[in-house]
Parts: structure tokens; C-alpha cells; sequence
């Protein structure tokens, strides 16, 4: 009977370590999809898009940018937003069983603001692809009721997550200090987390929402880093 106990014992530990396991490769594999995804925003952002994302257009011609380039705004929207989002929340579970054991108190509230960001952008994603769809309907009626009715929801789509990296900042920031006490991640990786996180932190005053850049460029080292990290299964 000890031995039948024991055999079973064993085979759960076996099965915990193996679900472990592959927590930490999925979770790995998202940090590397979450750095494309902000690539691929940044890119965009910089290149076809820059009328749009560098501010240099009036709420008119906001809307009319928006109507004829709905295709590829679309698919810009939902890459840095919703597939972003989604791909946070495995990255999240993944990197707070990692680094839990060292400072779990720290970890849990992390990992809370891990999932409200993973929320916050999706939610941001799906207000930005109802306002286009609306606008571009107001839009050949009346340009003027399109660009007012845009402010809005620019405004709330801005406030959940795509004018400021609040949340972020303090999910980042959060797990750089637990895995520092715990060192159950690269020293060098929490110091960089900690640096970022604090570009972050700035973007919720308005005149340095500027830091946003910052804060996103560095999120591509710091997702790649911690995808690799995952991946390998060692510190």
C-alpha cells in the first residue's frame, strides 16, 4: 500500500512539473509574440501611419485618414491591442509562477495588474474598431458630426490604454523588484524592467506622455528577454 501511495505521489509531482513546464514555454513564447506585436506596431506607427500617430492632423482630417486607410488601421488595431492583450494573460500566469516562491505578496499584486493591462487593451482595441466603423458611417453625411463624434471615443479609447502605459509601468516595475528579492530572474533583466517601467510610470503626466515611445521601445527588449528567459528555464 506505501508503495501503490507512493508511486502515486510521485506521478502527481511528475505531472505538476510537466504542467509547470509547459506554463513557462507558452509564457515564453507570448513574450516573444507580445515584442512583435509591439514591433509591428512601432513600425507602423512611424511609417504609414505617421500622420495619425504623430498628432499632425486636425479632427477632420483625423477622420478622413482614418476612412481611407480603415484597412490597414484595422489590422494595425487589432495586432497591438486585441492579439497583444490576449497574449499578456499566459505571459502573466507564466512569469508569476516563475518568480512567486521569492516574494509572493509582491508577485500576486503584479500578476493583478498584469491581467487589468491585459483587459484594459483589449477593452481600448475593441472601442478604437466600433469608433472607426462609426465614423467612416457619419463621415460621407457630414465630415463635421464625424470628427466630433471621434473625440470621444479617441478620449476613451486614450483613457483605457492606448494614451498612457500606467498599469504596464507598475505590472513591469512590480516583477523586477519581486524577482530581484526572490532572484528568480537575470539581475541585469530586473534593473532593465525597473528602468522601463519608470518611462512608463511618467506617461500618466501629460506633458511626458512622449516617454510612451520610450517605454514601448524598451518593452521589445524586455518581452524578448523575458521570452528567451522562459523558454530556456533558467535564470
Amino acid at each position: 500500500m506505501n508503495a501503490t501511495i507512493q508511486q502515486q505521489t510521485t506521478g502527481a509531482n511528475m505531472t505538476a512539473k510537466t504542467t509547470k513546464t509547459d506554463l513557462q514555454k507558452i509564457g515564453g513564447i507570448a513574450g516573444l509574440i507580445e515584442a512583435a506585436s509591439f514591433l509591428f506596431g512601432m513600425v507602423l506607427m512611424f511609417t504609414m501611419l505617421a500622420p495619425y500617430g504623430m498628432g499632425e492632423l486636425n479632427p477632420v482630417e483625423t477622420v478622413n485618414f482614418l476612412a481611407e486607410n480603415q484597412g490597414i488601421m484595422y489590422v494595425w488595431n487589432q495586432v497591438i491591442y486585441v492579439v497583444f492583450g490576449i497574449f499578456l494573460v499566459p505571459l502573466a500566469l507564466a512569469i508569476h509562477e516563475r518568480v512567486k516562491d521569492g516574494s509572493p505578496a509582491v508577485m500576486q499584486t503584479a500578476t493583478i495588474f498584469g491581467i487589468i493591462w491585459a483587459g484594459l487593451v483589449i477593452a481600448s482595441g475593441m472601442v478604437f474598431n466600433l469608433g472607426v466603423e462609426q465614423i467612416v458611417g457619419l463621415l460621407p453625411a457630414d465630415p463635421n458630426l464625424a470628427a466630433a463624434t471621434w473625440l470621444p471615443i479617441s478620449a476613451v479609447m486614450n483613457g483605457l490604454g492606448g494614451g498612457n502605459e500606467t498599469v504596464g509601468g507598475i505590472w513591469i516595475l512590480l516583477i523586477s523588484v519581486a524577482a530581484l528579492r526572490g532572484g528568480t530572474l537575470p539581475k541585469l533583466l530586473n534593473y532593465f524592467g525597473i528602468l522601463i517601467s519608470v518611462a512608463g510610470l511618467l506617461t500618466m503626466i501629460p506633458m511626458l506622455n512622449d516617454m510612451e515611445a520610450v517605454f514601448g521601445l524598451g518593452c521589445i527588449v524586455w518581452f524578448v528577454w523575458v521570452g528567451i528567459v522562459l523558454l530556456m528555464g533558467r535564470k
